[in-house]
């Protein structure tokens, strides 16, 4: 018998392996499944990013080791690209670093800066990847519950003396997955001075910050002011530019956080294939129309879901970003229970809240991965199903 390593007990994928079996399941039957579930985008990149990429990918001596740090060409590309979006000057030798997705990096950071029984602050419910990095590297987590009351921001006044003595680490993510919440500027310089005062790092996943609606724009964490002395950006092309299979992220801010990043990912990869950096440059550099057309797209698909819940009586918060929606159970049942029922009588897979953490128990979350065809057609089964 194999005995698993300590740091793996509290791993665990349980609920979206069981969402995924549900939807095996039910399309081994033959049923119609329209997949709400995993949040990849149905769109693809632009064609200037698919053309440079093709070419790359025709050149023989892009096919080497590239090296982790990424190509100085996408280093500056990002750099320019936060001082045109964000008024942010990044330096782009060692305020930027290329990763292999966002999510790799956040998977590694707390290696970087957590000893095993430091404490980090995640918010609850949140992104899995957020816990699962500092457990495995020996981390006490500290949960911040995200609730309605508080509009989905952590309570900073509620954290213990003894607990934010000990923390080496904050997590943060706006726009939120899975909220779809959004967070004041205010909020984000009452975490400067609270990280400032108590000398931890605060780690802000940016990876949303394209996909938002009706004119708002979310604040970098790296623009406030001192930010750069406490804390680190993840962002990604990902959901940007719909390159999530390319894997192509990168992390910015505080330089010795970088750094000591930098230094862990030498030991571990070899970098990012160079053609996908070639096209991440192209997707950066060039024009971003089609930046703001998948925005209007996931606008109008967030409009399609919480207009057609509205009429059924269904109520739920219309977000200014992201590519989710995070709706209350309209049942007395479990987030689980529901998401089963709603997967075996309408064929609309969802993910249950409890899934992102224990805050999460009463919720589902709704990503906006299908066409208006096809969204319009799984709040028609919804509500031929709750109307019965």
């Amino acid at each position: 018998m194999i005995e698993q390593a300590e740091r793996m007990k509290g791993l665990t994928s349980a609920i979206f392996s069981q969402v995924a079996d549900l939807q095996k399941k039910a399309t081994a039957t033959g049923a119609d499944v329209i997949q709400l579930s995993i949040g990849t985008p149905d769109m693809f990149p632009a064609t200037h990013i698919i053309e440079a990429l093709k070419n790359a990918a025709n050149c023989g001596s892009n096919y080497g080791y590239t090296l982790s740090k990424g190509m100085p060409e996408l280093l500056t590309a990002i750099a320019e690209w936060y001082k045109n979006k964000f008024n942010v000057i990044l330096d782009p030798a060692t305020e930027v670093h290329s990763l292999i997705g966002s999510q790799e990096g956040l998977a590694h950071i707390g290696l970087c800066l957590v000893n095993p029984g430091d404490v980090v602050l995640i918010p609850d419910p949140g992104y899995p990847i957020f816990s699962a990095g500092p457990l495995v590297a020996g981390a006490q987590l500290h949960k911040m519950p995200l609730t309605a009351a508080n509009h989905y921001l952590p309570d900073l006044d509620a954290i213990d003396e003894d607990v934010l003595q000990r923390t080496k680490l904050m997590i943060l993510n706006y726009p939120n997955n899975p909220l779809a919440a959004t967070a004041p500027r205010e909020f984000f310089e009452k975490v400067v001075a609270l990280a400032k005062r108590y000398q931890f790092v605060v780690c802000h996943d940016f990876a949303y910050s394209e996909l938002v609606f009706d004119d708002y724009r979310p604040d970098s964490f790296m623009s406030i002011p001192g930010a750069k002395d406490v804390g680190i950006e993840f962002n990604s092309l990902s959901k940007t530019y719909n390159m999530c299979g390319c894997r192509v992220g990168y992390i910015v801010g505080n330089s010795e956080v970088i750094a000591l990043l930098g230094r862990l990912k030498s030991n571990f990869d070899y970098g990012i294939f160079a053609p996908l950096q070639v096209a991440a440059i192209a997707a950066l550099t060039g024009p971003q129309d089609c930046v703001h057309e998948t925005a209007l797209a996931y606008q109008r698909r967030r409009d399609i879901i919480v207009d057609g819940f509205g009429s059924m009586g269904w109520q739920v918060e219309r977000p200014k970003a992201s590519m989710y929606i995070w709706a209350k159970v309209p049942t007395l049942q479990s987030s689980f229970d529901f998401t089963v029922d709603l997967l075996n009588n309408t064929g609309v897979a969802v993910i249950p809240g409890n899934a992102f953490g224990e805050c999460g128990e009463g919720f589902i979350r709704i990503a906006l991965v299908q066409s208006e065809e096809r969204l319009t057609e799984a709040v028609a089964r919804i509500k031929k199903w709750l109307d019965r």
